[in-house]
C-alpha cells in the first residue's frame, strides 16, 4: 500500500490564504488598513494553528502504520535474519500485545514456513486464538508478553491418526519507543522421543508381567528335575517336553516385541514404497496352507488380479498385517468352516468403513487421517468363530491382551498381533475395524456385570477385521469374484 500524501490545502487551509490576500489588499489600497488589519492577523493566526494541526493529525497516522521490515544481512551477500528464520524446521513465531487483560488482542506478526504449515496459516498475522487453543501455551506467551518471564512449555496435539508432543519456548523481545510488547514461541517436536519413553516403560511393564510365569514354570521343573524326579524317565520327558513349550512361549514373546519396537520407533515416517495388496493375500495363503488342512479349514480369497494395483507402503509390513489378521482368524475358525478374506479396491471413507452387518457389534479401532475424497484399498478377514462380546472390543489391540476365556488351551499367543497391525496401519495412515456377533451376550440385571448368559436363539458367530489402505490413484471398476488359488484349500469334510 502506498504511502499517504495529503494535498496542500491540508497543510494551508482556505483562512490562511484568505488572510494573506488581506495582508496584500492593505498594501495595495490604504483606506483598508483600518478595517482588515486585525482580521487579516486573526486569520494568519487561524491559518498557522490550523496548519500545525493537521500536520500532527499526518505525523500520527504514519507512526501507527507497521514499520517496514528491516532485512539485516547475516553476510553481505548473504541472506537476512528473516529469511533464515523462514528456513528454520522448527516452528518459529514473533506474537504482539497491547493489553494483559484485552485476550483478543494477541496477534501473530512473524512466523516462518514450518508454523504455517502446522497451524495451517494461510498468511503471516491474525489472531492468536485462532490458531492456537492449548491454554497452558497461551498463558507461557502471556507471561512473556506482560510479565518478562521465559518458560518451556510442554503440551500435545491430539484429534488425528497419531499424537504428537511438543516442547515451546516463550521469551520477551525487547521493543524500544512503543507501547507494543512482542515475545518470541520456539516449538520443537517431541513426539518420538516421548514415544521411545513411553516404549520403554511398558516394555519393561508388560514383559516382565508375561515372561514371569514361563520362567517361574522353567525354574521350578528344573529343581525338580535336580531332586527326586532326576531318575524318574517318565517325569523327565513330560516335564522337559512342558519346559520346551514354555521356551517357545518366550521367544515367541521376544519376537513379537522386537518387531513391535522396531515398527513403533518409525511409526511417524509414512512409507514411499508400491505394496500389492492381492499378492501379499495370495502370499499369506500359500504359507498357511498346511495349517489350515490340519485344522480342516478353508480359505476363500475374493480379490482382483495381483500385480496391477499398487499401493502406497512397505510390501513387508502389510504382509505382516494380512499374516496376522489370517493366523488369528485360523486360530478361532472352527472344524468345517471357511476363513474368507476379501480385498475391495476405490472405497471411499464412508464405503471403507460401512458395516458388513447391521446387528454386529462394531468398533473402529484406527481412524484415518485422511480426507473424505480420498480412496482406499480394503483387506477384509472374517471367521465364523465364537465371536467377541462388546464389551471386549476396546481393547483388542491393546498389548498383551487377550479375551476372557481364550487366554489357554491350544488358541496360543502372546497378546500382541494386533498391536503390531494397528501400529503398522497408523505408520500407513489407513485405519482398522472391527465387527463381532458373539454367542453370549453380558446379562442385564446390573448386579453382575461379568456374568454372561446364553442367546435363546440361534446365532450365527462370527468376527471380521477390516483394514483399508490409501491407494496411489482410482483404479475404477474392477470385476472380482471368488478364485481359487495354485494349491488351494478345500473345505475339510
Amino acid at each position: 500500500m502506498p504511502d499517504y500524501k495529503p494535498p496542500a490545502k491540508h497543510y494551508v487551509p482556505l483562512g490562511g490564504i484568505l488572510a494573506f490576500a488581506g495582508l496584500i489588499l492593505m498594501a495595495a489600497i490604504p483606506d483598508f488598513q483600518p478595517y482588515t488589519a486585525w482580521a487579516s492577523l486573526i486569520l494568519v493566526a487561524y491559518g498557522l494553528i490550523s496548519c500545525y494541526s493537521r500536520l500532527q493529525t499526518y505525523l500520527e497516522v504514519q507512526s501507527a502504520k507497521p514499520a517496514t521490515e528491516i532485512r539485516v544481512k547475516v553476510q553481505p551477500e548473504g541472506p537476512s535474519f528473516q529469511e533464515v528464520l523462514r528456513a528454520m524446521p522448527d516452528p518459529v513465531m514473533v506474537v504482539s500485545g497491547l493489553e494483559p487483560d484485552d485476550i483478543a488482542g494477541r496477534w501473530v506478526v512473524f512466523a516462518n514456513k514450518a508454523a504455517m504449515k502446522l497451524f495451517r496459516m494461510e498468511r503471516e498475522g491474525g489472531l492468536l486464538v485462532s490458531y492456537i487453543r492449548n491454554p497452558e501455551l497461551l498463558e507461557a506467551v502471556d507471561e512473556a508478553l506482560f510479565g518478562n518471564v521465559s518458560r518451556s512449555t510442554v503440551f500435545d496435539e491430539t484429534g488425528g491418526a497419531q499424537d504428537r508432543f511438543w516442547q515451546a519456548w516463550t521469551s520477551p523481545l525487547p521493543v524500544e519507543g512503543t507501547g507494543k510488547r512482542l515475545a518470541l514461541m520456539v516449538m520443537r517436536d517431541e513426539t518420538d522421543v516421548r514415544r521411545i519413553e513411553r516404549m520403554r516403560a511398558d516394555f519393561l511393564a508388560n514383559a516382565s508381567h508375561e515372561l514371569r510365569t514361563p520362567l517361574a514354570s522353567l525354574s521350578g521343573f528344573i529343581d525338580t528335575l535336580r531332586g527326586h524326579a532326576k531318575d524318574d524317565e517318565g517325569a523327565r520327558d513330560k516335564f522337559l517336553s512342558i519346559m520346551a513349550a514354555q521356551a517357545d512361549r518366550m521367544g515367541r514373546l521376544i519376537n513379537d516385541l522386537l518387531s513391535l519396537s522396531r515398527i513403533e520407533m518409525n511409526e511417524h515416517v509414512p512409507p514411499t514404497g508400491d505394496a500389492d495388496i492381492p499378492l501379499a493375500v495370495k502370499d499369506v495363503v500359500d504359507s498357511l496352507t498346511i495349517l489350515a488342512q490340519e485344522k480342516g479349514v478353508a480359505i476363500s480369497v475374493v480379490a482382483p488380479k495381483p500385480g496391477l494395483f499398487p499401493v502406497v507402503g512397505d510390501r513387508d509390513q502389510i504382509l505382516q498385517v494380512v499374516q496376522n489378521l489370517t493366523d488369528n482368524a485360523l486360530k478361532y475358525a472352527p472344524e468345517g468352516s471357511v476363513v474368507e478374506i476379501e480385498v475391495l479396491l476405490d472405497q471411499a471413507l464412508p464405503q471403507a468403513t460401512a458395516p458388513v452387518e447391521g446387528q454386529a457389534s462394531r468398533l473402529m479401532l484406527l481412524r484415518p487421517d485422511r480426507q473424505l475424497n480420498d480412496v482406499y484399498t480394503v483387506v477384509r478377514v472374517r471367521d465364523h468363530g465364537p465371536g467377541i462380546r462388546r464389551e471386549f472390543l476396546p481393547r483388542l489391540a491393546e498389548r498383551f491382551y487377550r479375551v476372557e476365556g481364550q487366554k489357554s488351551g491350544n488358541k496360543l499367543g502372546t497378546g500382541l498381533g494386533l498391536a503390531i497391525v494397528k501400529h503398522i496401519i497408523s505408520r500407513h495412515r489407513g485405519g482398522l475395524v472391527v465387527e463381532s456377533v458373539a454367542a453370549e451376550v453380558p446379562a442385564a440385571d446390573g448386579l453382575k456385570p461379568d456374568r454372561v448368559v446364553p442367546l435363546t436363539v440361534d446365532v450365527k458367530t462370527w468376527t471380521a477385521f477390516s483394514a483399508y489402505f490409501p491407494q496411489k490413484s482410482v483404479y475404477g471398476q474392477v470385476p472380482v469374484g471368488p478364485r481359487a488359488l495354485e494349491g488351494g484349500l478345500k473345505s475339510a469334510g
